[in-house]
C-alpha cells in the first residue's frame, strides 16, 4: 500500500485507542505483530467485541501473514459484531483484501460499503496501481468529489511509478495550484519524476520549495533530491545535498554510490562502499548492484570476488538483480564460466537474468550458446524484451551469424511486436557490414524509421575497414563527421583504411583535417589486475616502476616470435616511414606492454586478463596468438568490441572482430 495511505490509516487508528487501557493494548498489539492472531483473539475476545479499534490490528496481522482464510474469518466477525458500518474498520477490511492480492474482492466490498469516504477511495486507487491498472486508478480519481493530500500522493507516485513522468509532474502542478501542500511523500515522488525526465530546471524549482518549507533535512526527500541531481547529470549538486544531510541512512549512501556508478566514477564507488561499511551500515541488494557494476567497468576481478563473498554472507545471493550483476561482472572480467555458474545456481529467474547470460555469451563470441539459451528461454515461456533482442543481435553480428541475426530481427518485429530502436538498427548494420553486405547496410540506414546518429555511420565505416573499401569509407566518414566533427575514432579509421592501401596523400589529408579541427587521437590504454592492484600501460609511457624490465623482456619476446613466423603488420601504421620505425611503434602498443608485464609477474598456468579501451589491432592480434602458443599461456583480452580468448595459437573470435 502507498506510504501516504498507511500513514492516514495509522492516524485514524490513534483516534480509537482511548477506550482501551495502554497495558491491554500493548499485550494485544505484541501478539498481532508476531502473527499470533488466534491467541490474540482468544485472550482479548471481550475487549474486541466492545472496542472496534482492535479489529484493524488483527487485519494488519493478516496482511503480514498473507492469510486470506483468517482475513475472511475476521470479516465475518466484523459483520457479526456490527462494526462493518464503522468507516474506520471497513477501510481496514478493504485494505486487507487489496494488500493480500484479492483486489476483485476489495472492489466488490467497496461498492457495497454503506459509507465511502476519501480513505476508501485512496485504498482502492492504490489497489488499482498495485495490479498495474493505471486507467482504473485514474477513473476512480477523476470521479472523486473530494480529495486530500494522500489522494494526490497516491496518484502522483503511481503515475511516476509507471514511468508516466510528464503526467505525474502535471498532476503535481495541478495539486499545488489547487492549494494542497506537498509533503515528504509527494516530494519524494516528484523528484523521482524529475530524475526520470532528467528535468534539472524543474527539479531545482522543487528544491527551492523544499528549502522554503524545511524539508531539506528529511531523509527520504534528501535522498530523492540527490538522486534527481545525479540522474540529471549534476553529480556535484547531488553530492552537496547528501553532504548537507544532518545524518545519513542506507538510502542516502546507496543514492550517492549509485550516482557515482552512473557517472562512471568506479574507483570512487568502491571507496564509498568501504566508507559506508566503516560507518556501520550493512550493504543491501541496491548497494551490491551498484558496486558490482563498478567492478565490471574496471574489470577488477579480485575486488569483484570479494564483494561476491560479501553478497553470500549477507544473504543477497538469491536476489535476481544481484545475480544478474554478478553474471555481467564475471563476464566482463573474462571469467565466462563463473557467469554460467552464477546463472545456473540462481533458483528464481526473470527476463533480466536470462538477458544478462545471453549478453555474456555474446560478448565472448559464443554464438551457438546464445541461440541455444534463447530457444530454452522461449521453451520456458520467458518473454524476451527489447534488451534481450539487442544482446541477441549483438552476438550474431560478432559471430558471423548473418542469416540467424536477420531471422531474429524479423522475429522481434513480427512475433514479439517490439519496435526496434536505433541501437537495434545499429546491430543489424554491423551484422550486414561485417558479412560484406555494405550496400545493404547503407540502404538500411537511409530507409530506417529512426534518425541516424554518428554511431551507426561509424559502425558502417568500421565494416569498410574490414573489407578495405576505401572509396565507400571516404563517403561514410563524411556522414559520421556531419554528426560529430570531433570524433577522433572516425578520422583514425579512415586514415587506417588509406594507410592499408598505401594512399599516403589521403592519410596526410586526414591528419591535416584532424589538426584543423583540433581533434586528437584517443591514446590506447591497457590495464590488468595483479594481486588486487591495477597496472595501466600506454604507448610511450615510462611511468611504470618496472618499465625498463618490461621493455627489455618485450624486445626479446618479439625477436623470438619472429623466429617462429611473426611478421609485423606495418601496413596499418598511419605514418609514411620505414618498416623498422613502424615495427618499433607496434612493439610499444599498450596490450603488448601489459602482456609482457603479466608474463614476468603472473605465475605459469594462471590465465592473463588484459583490458583495453580501443579495439585490438591486427598486428597485436597475430602476436598474442603466437605468444599464447609459445609461452603456453591462456591470454584473455577485452577490447571495446568483445572478448578474445587466446589459447594454443588460436583466438575464440576466429579472426572475426
Amino acid at each position: 500500500m502507498g506510504k501516504a495511505c498507511v500513514a492516514s490509516l495509522r492516524l485514524s487508528a490513534s483516534r480509537f485507542l482511548s477506550t482501551t487501557s495502554c497495558h491491554t493494548l500493548l499485550d494485544f498489539t505484541n501478539l498481532c505483530s508476531k502473527g499470533h492472531i488466534k491467541e490474540a483473539f482468544e485472550r482479548f475476545r471481550s475487549q474486541i467485541w466492545t472496542d472496534p479499534s482492535l479489529f484493524p490490528h488483527l487485519l494488519q496481522s493478516c496482511i503480514r501473514k498473507k492469510s486470506l482464510i483468517l482475513g475472511k474469518q475476521l470479516h465475518s466477525l466484523v459483520v457479526t459484531s456490527g462494526y462493518s458500518k464503522q468507516k474506520f474498520v471497513s477501510n481496514h477490511l478493504l485494505n486487507m483484501y487489496s494488500q493480500i492480492g484479492q483486489f476483485q474482492t476489495a472492489l466488490t466490498l467497496f461498492h457495497v460499503l454503506p459509507i465511502r469516504n476519501i480513505m476508501s477511495h485512496n485504498i482502492l486507487i492504490n489497489g488499482y496501481l498495485q495490479i498495474g491498472d493505471l486507467e482504473g486508478a485514474h477513473n476512480l480519481f477523476d470521479g472523486m468529489g473530494e480529495r486530500n493530500v494522500a489522494t494526490w500522493n497516491v496518484m502522483v507516485a503511481g503515475t511516476i511509478q509507471f514511468e508516466c513522468n510528464e503526467e505525474g509532474m502535471s498532476l503535481f502542478k495541478e495539486m499545488y495550484e489547487l492549494g494542497f501542500w506537498p509533503d515528504e511523500f509527494t516530494l519524494g515522488s516528484v523528484f523521482r519524476g524529475c530524475a526520470g525526465l532528467k528535468a534539472l530546471y524543474a527539479g531545482r524549482q522543487v528544491h527551492a520549495y523544499v528549502l522554503k518549507c524545511g524539508f531539506q533535512f528529511h531523509l527520504v526527500v534528501g535522498s530523492s533530491l540527490a538522486h534527481m541531481y545525479m540522474k540529471s547529470g549534476s553529480l556535484r549538486e547531488g553530492e552537496e545535498v547528501i553532504k548537507s544531510m544532518q545524518m545519513r541512512n542506507l538510502v542516502a549512501w546507496n543514492t550517492l554510490i549509485a550516482g557515482k556508478a552512473q557517472n562512471g566514477l568506479s574507483e570512487e564507488v568502491l571507496d564509498l562502499y568501504n566508507m559506508m561499511k566503516l560507518a556501520g551500515f550493512r550493504p543491501d541488494k541496491i548497494t551490491f548492484v551498484s558496486v558490482i557494476s563498478s567492478c565490471s567497468e574496471m574489470a577488477t576481478l579480485g575486488q569483484g570476488q570479494q564483494i561476491h563473498s560479501e553478497v553470500i554472507k549477507t544473504g543477497a545471493s538469491s536476489v535476481v538483480g544481484v545475480i544478474s550483476s554478478l553474471i555481467s561482472m564475471y563476464s566482463r572480467c573474462g571469467c565466462l564460466q563463473d557467469s554460467v555458474k552464477a546463472f545456473y545456481e540462481c533458483q528464481d529467474s526473470d527476463v533480466v537474468l536470462w538477458t544478462a547470460m545471453i549478453a555474456a555469451y555474446g560478448f565472448h563470441g559464443r554464438g551457438e550458446e546464445v541461440i541455444d539459451l534463447f530457444e530454452q528461454m522461449e521453451r520456458e515461456d520467458m518473454e524476451a524484451n527489447e534488451v534481450t533482442f539487442l544482446s541477441l543481435l549483438y552476438a550474431c553480428s560478432h559471430c558471423g551469424l548473418k542469416d540467424k541475426g536477420m531471422e531474429l530481427f524479423e522475429l522481434m518485429t513480427g512475433n514479439y511486436g517490439l519496435k526496434p530502436s536505433l541501437q537495434h538498427y545499429t546491430c543489424v548494420v554491423d551484422l550486414l557490414g561485417r558479412s560484406g553486405c555494405l550496400d545493404e547496410a547503407e540502404a538500411m540506414i537511409k530507409t530506417m524509421p529512426v534518425k541516424a546518429d554518428a554511431i551507426i555511420w561509424k559502425t558502417l565505416l568500421s565494416a569498410c575497414k574490414i573489407h578495405k573499401n576505401a572509396d565507400m569509407a571516404k563517403r561514410i566518414a563524411g556522414e559520421v563527421l556531419k554528426h560529430d566533427p570531433q570524433d577522433s575514432a572516425s578520422y583514425v579509421l579512415l586514415a587506417n583504411i588509406h594507410a592499408s592501401a598505401k594512399r599516403w596523400q589521403d592519410v596526410s589529408e586526414v591528419r591535416k583535417a584532424m589538426r584543423d579541427q583540433n581533434v586528437k587521437k584517443e591514446p590506447g590504454i591497457s590495464w590488468l589486475e595483479v594481486k588486487n592492484q591495477v597496472h595501466q600501460f600506454s604507448m610511450g609511457d615510462k611511468s611504470h616502476p618496472r618499465s625498463e624490465e618490461i621493455d627489455l623482456y618485450l624486445k626479446q619476446l618479439m625477436e623470438e616470435l619472429k623466429l617462429v613466423g611473426y611478421v609485423a603488420d606495418t601496413g596499418s601504421d598511419l605514418h609514411d616511414m620505414d618498416n623498422e620505425e613502424k615495427e618499433n611503434n607496434l612493439v610499444q602498443h599498450s596490450e603488448k606492454l601489459a602482456i609482457a608485464f603479466a608474463l614476468i609477474t603472473i605465475p605459469p598456468g594462471v590465465p592473463i586478463r588484459v583490458m583495453k579501451n580501443l579495439r585490438v589491432c591486427s598486428d597485436c592480434h597475430v602476436a598474442i596468438k603466437l605468444i599464447s602458443k609459445y609461452r603456453d599461456r591462456e591470454i584473455i583480452v577485452r577490447d571495446t568490441s568483445r572478448f578474445h580468448h587466446f589459447k594454443n595459437g588460436e583466438c575464440s573470435c576466429g579472426d572475426y572482430w
